[in-house]
């Protein structure tokens, strides 16, 4: 599946703007880490992962990262993009889901929330942008509990020690990943 493939049957089961917008981004995100850590050759399936991780959520929240299995599967998509879409709920959205194991599902599940606290200090900025943003103006806004409130830091902090990375570097590389597409 290619990237304009991934973005239309993602807009077929999102109309949100802002959620085309996070698969988007998220997608962007992904190609950045596989090329970082070394998995360019896979940047592509790493960018669909991003985009179609929350396929599901606009029609069935209540079922986020179940549902999309089936739809996955219903059109005969790898295994393993179901898979890595999947385990970025694991013991968030059902304890039924599989827990993330290969490296990209580990940026996936550490990465997801984070770039919308990203998101969210980038429009409370002059410019709108994360390009100018520097990492103690993110950490602030990442330690104010009330600031994007819906974005998990428990599941970011979860991430970072799948990742056997310090809370600085994801918070860092991620955006600088955002930053790199802004």
């Amino acid at each position: 599946m290619n990237r304009e493939e991934a973005l239309a049957l993602l807009k077929e089961y999102n109309k949100e703007p802002f959620h085309i917008e996070h698969g988007v981004t998220v997608g962007n995100v992904m190609r950045w880490y596989a090329e970082k850590l070394g998995y360019g050759d896979e940047a592509d399936f790493w960018e669909t992962v991003g985009i179609l991780h929350d396929l599901d959520f606009e029609q069935w929240p209540e079922q986020h990262c179940l549902k999309e299995q089936a739809l996955m599967a219903e059109r005969g998509l790898d295994p393993r993009l179901i898979r890595a879409t999947a385990s970025h709920g694991w013991g968030v959205s059902s304890d039924d889901l599989p827990k993330p194991e290969h490296e990209m599902e580990k940026v996936l599940f550490a990465a997801d929330e984070l770039t919308g606290i990203i998101g969210a200090a980038a429009l409370m900025r002059p410019s709108k942008s994360c390009a100018d943003m520097e990492l103690k103006s993110l950490k602030k806004k990442y330690k104010d509990k009330k600031f994007a409130a819906g974005c998990s830091r428990d599941v970011i902090a979860r991430g970072a020690d799948m990742l056997g990375w310090e809370l600085d570097r994801l918070l860092q590389d991620t955006l600088d990943a955002m930053k790199a597409y802004a």
